[in-house]
């Protein structure tokens, strides 16, 4: 193994460790589920803005992202960016300080005790629905995440995939299981910064290596329909593609998906103190458009690298690693170069660990708490509760670690995971914190046509072409909205106490 590679080993191995660091700091201050599961409602306004987007963002940001603006251009990456920001900013604007009090109100310490306590369900089908939605899509989700390390290792090192992937998971796990939702949101903040160097460092050097901006602009207008939002570069053809404005819309579809993400509506519920859910607001929007922006630079500028020969050519397989190989590129650069390199090969691990961990205590919690506790009516201690939400975190994480044992795209397993939750849960959020009417029936009908309308739609649907080849989160969002409205109505809307009740907090 090369010096500079050793280099890269110790800083990534000093990092993760320090993870597992905060992991044994934080676990002592897990006394109750409550403190497990949100920290006992204490986080910061900081600390809630960037763990809630270091959450959001994932290996996706990182790799997926410059990936497809690598081979591509701007249009799907553009879009999708925009779409996110502007649900970034709408879901803080609108959702965050409503759940926050709804949920402390009634005393809900998940997103499925959240929807059975709003809307009365006494018999808990709600919560068990909403817990079964969160297992079948976190598993992937979280899978990707695992994919997206043992790419990083195996790419840089030469080692085994899967070697390299199973070691990242049992990392991710100790520190997970030991410190909670205070390990993870901690680790989230720290992980957003090394994530924030990791973007700057690399547009600086890549820029350089391609000789400079306008070289940059140069490349990047000599490709058909790459710069166009509405064409796109056609790798195989080497011509422009095509960008319609229904493509569009259900790219910026994307946004829609903010409002039924579990982990990050978990920040929401966390922050303790409603009134600095503004600062969060701003911290969080500003963090998520510039960071997005940056991202999708990397994949022009990475481009530029390959045109002028500073990088060899990447197969359309391998566009994710592109950040894996401009880092590479820069630690032979000398020592203090090789460190650097070592640091924003960190920040993947961080994109990737930052939602990894969320993602396993949210589905810890469906199963630990709203399963066996809420619906099995298990009577286990505070001790015991932790222990098994421990275990189950395990059991997870070796099902995603399964799902991942071979490598795939981050990108799209994390669009099929996005839109799933994106329909399950973001139309009946919205109308559980903004529809008076809206009832468990709704509620109900609403969440199962979402999750099966995202199956329905990738798999039976979209295959299809021509106007319906658009992004499943769109349609299944609007027709699971429309089904929760209609059901609601015709089931007599919401009993006179649930009304009265959300009328109070309201007020």
């Amino acid at each position: 193994m090369a010096a500079t590679q050793i280099l890269i080993m110790i800083t990534m191995i000093v990092y993760l460790g320090g993870m597992i660091g905060i992991g044994i700091a934080y676990s002592r201050r897990n006394r109750t589920v409550d403190d497990f599961y949100l920290g006992g409602r204490k986080l910061g306004p900081l600390v809630t803005a960037m763990s809630a987007e270091a959450s959001d963002m994932s290996s996706w940001l990182l790799m997926g992202l410059p990936g497809v603006a690598l081979l591509a251009g701007l249009p799907e990456a553009v879009w999708t960016a925009l779409g996110l920001a502007v649900g970034t900013y709408i879901n803080w604007l609108v959702v965050a300080k409503r759940l926050r009090i709804y949920s402390h109100k009634i005393g809900a310490l998940t997103i499925p005790e959240f929807f059975s306590k709003r809307y009365h369900d006494e018999k808990n089908v709600l919560n068990l629905i909403a817990a079964v939605v969160i297992v079948v899509f976190f598993i992937p989700y979280t899978a990707s995440g695992f994919n997206a390390c043992g790419t990083l290792f195996s790419t840089l090192f030469g080692v085994n995939y899967f070697t390299a992937m199973l070691l990242s998971a049992i990392v991710l796990i100790i520190y997970v299981t030991l410190g909670g939702f205070l390990a993870a949101s901690t680790s989230d903040f720290i992980q957003s910064i090394i994530m924030t160097i990791a973007l700057v460092v690399i547009v600086g050097f890549g820029v350089s290596t391609a000789g400079g901006w306008g070289a940059v602009a140069a490349n990047a207008q000599s490709l058909p329909g790459y710069l166009n939002l509405f064409q796109g570069y056609d790798v195989s053809s080497g011509g422009p593609a095509s960008y319609g404005p229904l493509v569009v819309a259900s790219t910026l579809a994307w946004g829609l998906g903010y409002f039924g993400m579990p982990h990050i509506l978990l920040r929401f519920m966390a922050i303790e103190d409603h009134k600095k859910l503004t600062l969060s607001r701003r911290v969080a929007t500003v963090w998520v458009v510039i960071s997005m922006g940056v991202a999708i630079l990397i994949g022009i500028v990475g481009n530029a690298m390959i045109a002028n020969g500073s990088l060899a050519g990447i197969e359309a397989a391998n566009s994710q690693r592109i950040i894996i190989y401009i880092a590479d590129l820069l630690s032979k650069n000398g020592v203090l170069a090789a460190v650097v390199a070592g640091l924003i090969l960190s920040g993947i691990l961080a994109a990737t660990m930052s939602t990894a961990d969320s993602q396993l205590l949210a589905a810890a919690s469906s199963i630990s708490q709203d399963i066996a506790h809420d619906i099995f009516q298990l009577k286990l201690s505070q001790k015991k509760q932790m222990l098994l939400a421990r275990i189950t975190i395990v059991i997870i994480a070796i099902i995603a670690v399964i799902w991942a044992r071979e490598e795939g795209s981050v990108f799209y397993i994390v669009s099929f995971a996005w839109g799933g939750f994106g329909a399950a849960f973001g139309p009946v959020m919205l109308l559980a914190l903004f529809w008076k009417k809206s009832n468990k029936w709704g509620a109900l009908a609403g969440m199962l046509t979402g999750g099966i309308m995202v199956f329905v739609w990738k798999y039976l649907v979209r295959p299809l072409g021509g106007v319906l080849d658009i992004y499943e989160l769109l349609p299944a969002f609007i027709i699971a909205l429309i089904v929760n409205v209609i059901v609601s109505l015709a089931t007599g809307g919401a009993e006179k106490e649930v009304v009265s009740e959300y009328e109070s907090i309201r007020s």
